[in-house]
């Protein structure tokens, strides 16, 4: 199982550049860059902030998907 998560779209809908997002949750553009193409997964506190910025719930942020073989 691997972590999808659908933090850019959410972000492009509020018109927030990465800067801007991770600035706001404490953490420096790279991450947020790593983030969206899913070389990183954010810890429990981070995924939370994030969704709490971008006005969502960690539900709708992050969920478990197949690994392509």
């Amino acid at each position: 199982m691997i972590v999808i998560n659908r933090v850019q779209i959410y972000r492009k809908q509020q018109k927030m550049t990465q800067e801007v997002l991770a600035n706001k949750v404490g953490v420096s553009r790279k991450t947020i860059v790593s983030l969206e193409k899913g070389n990183y997964t954010p810890s429990l506190l981070l995924a939370l902030q994030i969704a709490k910025v971008l006005e969502t719930d960690i539900h709708t942020l992050f969920y478990l998907g197949e690994e392509s073989s």
